[in-house]
C-alpha cells in the first residue's frame, strides 16, 4: 500500500522551485510507494498584491541570486520586470491537469523553470503561451482554452480552498501566512497519509525531515540508492538540472557535489548519451 503524499505549491513561489530537488530525490528513492496529488495554493491573483507590499523588479532579482547560490537551481541574473501575479499559472496547471498528472506537472515544471530564468512577467499570454506550447506530450490548444472554461476555474478554486484548510501542524512549525483571507500553507508543504496516519512537512523543509516522515508511516517500504545520472537521467525523460543530479548520486544526507555530477554529465554528453540544453546559469540535461 503506498503512502499518499499532498503537494500543495505554486508555480511562482522560489522556496517551491528550490524544493525541486528533493521532491525528483522522493521520485527516485521510492517509485511507486508514494502516490502525489497536487493542489495549486495560487498565492497572488495579480501582480499588485505584490506591489502593495513593497516588491520591486530589482529587489525580485536580487532575491534570485540569493536563492540560486544558497540552492542552486539555475536562475537568470537578468533585471525582472516586476512582480507577476501567479493565478492565470495556476490555472493553466489545472488545465493542463485533466490530461493526467503527468500532463500537469510536465507543465508545472516547465513554468517553474521559465519563471526564474525569464525576467518576462508570467501573468499574461503573450509570455505564458510560449511555454505551454514548448512542453511536449500534451494539448496544448485545450490547455490554453481552459483559462476561460467553468470546470477549470472550479477545480482552481477547490484547490484554493484545500490549501486555506491547514492542518495544525503547519501552524506550529510557522509554516502558513495569511495573505488573502483565511491561514493558507506555504510552498512547498507536503502531507503524507498512510493507513489512517497524517503527517505534515510544512513549508519547506529538508529532504532528511521529508524521509523521517516517510520512515514512519511505512519502514518497509522499497527504495533505491543513490546512482549516477546514466541510470537516473532515464528514468526522468523530461530533464534533470545539475544539482537535481548531485542529490540522486549523493547518500542519504550527504551533500551534493555539483561538480563531480557536472563532470558525469558531461562524460554522458560526450558518450552521446545525454543532452545539454542552457537554462540560466546552469542547463537541463535530458537522456537520448
Amino acid at each position: 500500500m503506498s503512502i499518499s503524499v499532498v503537494h500543495h505549491t505554486d508555480p511562482g513561489c522560489p522556496w517551491a522551485y528550490s524544493a525541486e530537488p528533493h521532491l525528483r530525490a522522493l521520485e527516485w528513492r521510492y517509485g511507486d510507494g508514494l502516490e502525489w496529488r497536487t493542489v495549486l495554493i495560487g498565492l497572488t491573483e495579480s501582480a499588485e498584491q505584490y506591489v502593495a507590499r513593497g516588491y520591486t523588479g530589482d529587489q525580485m532579482t536580487k532575491w534570485n541570486i540569493e536563492f540560486r547560490d544558497r540552492f542552486h537551481m539555475p536562475y537568470s541574473s537578468d533585471l525582472r520586470e516586476g512582480p507577476a501575479g501567479t493565478g492565470m499559472a495556476c490555472r493553466l496547471v489545472v488545465s493542463a491537469r485533466r490530461q493526467g498528472y503527468e500532463a500537469g506537472e510536465a507543465l508545472l515544471r516547465a513554468l517553474r523553470f521559465s519563471w526564474f530564468t525569464n525576467p518576462r512577467r508570467h501573468d499574461s499570454l503573450e509570455v505564458l503561451e510560449p511555454v505551454v506550447r514548448a512542453v511536449s506530450g500534451i494539448d496544448a490548444d485545450a490547455v490554453l482554452a481552459g483559462l476561460d472554461d467553468p470546470e477549470v476555474e472550479a477545480l482552481y478554486q477547490a484547490d484554493r480552498a484545500e490549501a486555506r484548510s491547514v492542518a495544525p501542524p503547519a501552524s506550529a512549525q510557522g509554516k502558513t501566512a495569511q495573505t488573502d483571507g483565511p491561514e493558507r500553507y506555504t510552498a512547498p508543504s507536503l502531507v503524507f497519509e498512510h493507513d489512517g496516519r497524517t503527517l505534515v512537512a510544512a513549508g519547506w523543509q529538508s529532504l532528511a525531515a521529508y524521509d523521517v516522515c516517510i520512515a514512519n508511516l511505512d519502514p518497509t517500504l522499497t527504495q533505491r540508492g543513490p546512482a549516477g545520472p546514466d541510470e537516473t537521467l532515464p528514468a526522468f525523460p523530461r530533464g534533470l538540472v545539475t544539482c537535481e543530479v548531485a542529490l540522486l548520486m549523493c547518500a542519504r544526507n550527504d551533500d551534493p557535489n555539483l561538480a563531480a555530477a557536472e563532470q558525469a554529465l558531461v562524460d554522458l554528453v560526450a558518450a552521446g548519451k545525454a543532452r545539454r540544453v542552457a537554462l540560466g546559469n546552469d542547463a537541463l540535461w535530458l537522456p537520448v
